[in-house]
């Protein structure tokens, strides 16, 4: 091999060159010879192992080796035995320069390192796009996990290459870089702290992909479709995207709605506002019109009888109607609401159903319904709870009530 190495510096020197620059000359012969050669090695070997992975994956009922392909794995691995053809060809080349031999060689083996981190790079990402595939797992945070092995794999791989240079020992690289933690965790903090939130995130369950959250601290309300080492990714309902940090989700506050999306009902919990001066107790003619509401008319005749019963036993005086016991407006109108809330279809029956008189205030008294709609897809949601409201604001001049809303200045609107 050394005796062939020579052959065209022997040519050269015929030639009446020097024996320096006949040794150059020999060198970048041999040097671009060399490239040739691993040039179109590296092309048949690449052509030959895509054409059988792709064959295979074809044949094959599983989808991992189509991802393997997809994320190029074969056209790493063809450029390994190439990289071994070159580091074999390298003494051969400069064979009169052992200055250079080192230096290209310890190039290569650089390269080689790269040449590796590349092949579990385009290795894991398939992994990773196959197990998105999955429905069991397409909730979990993948990326995260796969960033935490690419750092990983990234970090020993340079530290690798860095000690290869220097020629320091690895182990005693790594040692000697221990002293310099402290800065090394400051530098990698953010990453850090948001791996340690994403398996917080995925072991306590606390989001998934496709879950609805809202955040306010971010303006965020939407849904969760990424999430990775460093962020989480949401797409708000407006179809903008906001970007969260990851650690966020278990240092602040924010609301998950899947557990409204996997009950069996979405909560409806509205109130109106009925004008104070407009409650009265009814007299015996306001509660005969009033029994002319079918819904109410049962509960109505039951109450005025057992009202009657009391005050007649206890001998109220009922030429003032505030002595005793009355009906209300107000409360006939709450019992209406609840019975109509109970009948309405669209209401979940065996959750919670509630109409209650909330405290008043300077705009009034509100009576709220507090109900869950069987549909919980918003645009449903917002129908549904807008055609009670509509039927409920409509009849409440039945009873002689008003709701509450803030008088229009018309002098000022007229100036």
């Amino acid at each position: 091999m050394k005796e062939f190495s020579h052959f065209f510096y022997d040519y050269f020197v015929k030639l009446g060159m020097t024996d320096l620059g006949a040794k150059y000359l020999n060198m970048a012969i041999l040097v671009l010879a060399t490239l040739l050669i691993i040039f179109v090695i590296d092309i048949i070997i690449r052509r030959i192992l895509l054409n059988l992975f792709t064959k295979f994956s074809e044949k094959t009922k599983t989808h991992f080796d189509d991802y393997v392909v997809k994320n190029k794995v074969p056209r790493n691995v063809a450029h390994i035995i190439p990289l071994l053809i070159a580091l074999e060809f390298v003494p051969f080349a400069f064979v009169d320069f052992p200055y250079f031999e080192n230096i290209v060689e310890k190039g290569l083996q650089v390269f080689s390192i790269l040449l590796t981190i590349w092949v579990i790079r385009s290795f894991v990402k398939a992994i990773r796009d196959y197990l998105n595939t999955k429905e069991r797992l397409k909730d979990k945070p993948i990326n995260s996990y796969v960033q935490v092995i690419l750092i990983i794999v990234w970090s020993i791989g340079l530290l690798s290459a860095f000690a290869l240079v220097t020629g320091i020992p690895f182990f005693k690289f790594i040692t000697t870089l221990g002293a310099a933690s402290a800065v090394i965790l400051l530098i990698f903090r953010d990453t850090i702290m948001g791996f340690v939130a994403s398996l917080q995130v995925s072991i306590n369950d606390m989001v998934q992909i496709g879950d609805w959250i809202t955040f306010e601290k971010f303006g965020a309300d939407g849904d969760v479709i990424e999430i990775n080492l460093a962020t989480v990714k949401v797409q708000n309902f407006d179809k903008t995207i906001t970007t969260i940090p990851t650690y966020a989700l278990i240092s602040d506050s924010f609301k998950n709605w899947r557990g409204m999306e996997n009950s069996g009902g979405r909560r409806i919990k509205r109130a109106v506002v009925i004008k104070q001066s407009s409650i009265k107790y009814l007299n015996k003619e306001e509660i005969n019109d009033l029994k002319k509401i079918e819904i109410i008319a049962d509960y109505i005749k039951t109450r005025s009888a057992d009202i009657d019963d009391f005050n007649s036993k206890n001998k109220v005086d009922k030429s003032v109607l505030i002595n005793g016991r009355n009906l209300t407006n107000i409360g006939l109108f709450r019992k209406f609401v609840e019975s109509y809330v109970e009948r309405h279809s669209a209401i979940n029956k065996e959750m919670m159903i509630m109409t209650r008189q909330l405290a008043p205030t300077t705009q009034g008294v509100p009576i709220e319904i507090y109900a869950f709609s069987k549909d919980k897809r918003w645009q449903n949601y917002e129908y549904i709870m807008a055609d009670i409201f509509d039927h409920v604001i409509a009849a409440v001049p039945y009873f002689d009530l008003e709701v509450f809303e803030l008088a229009t200045d018309f002098s000022s609107t007229n100036s």
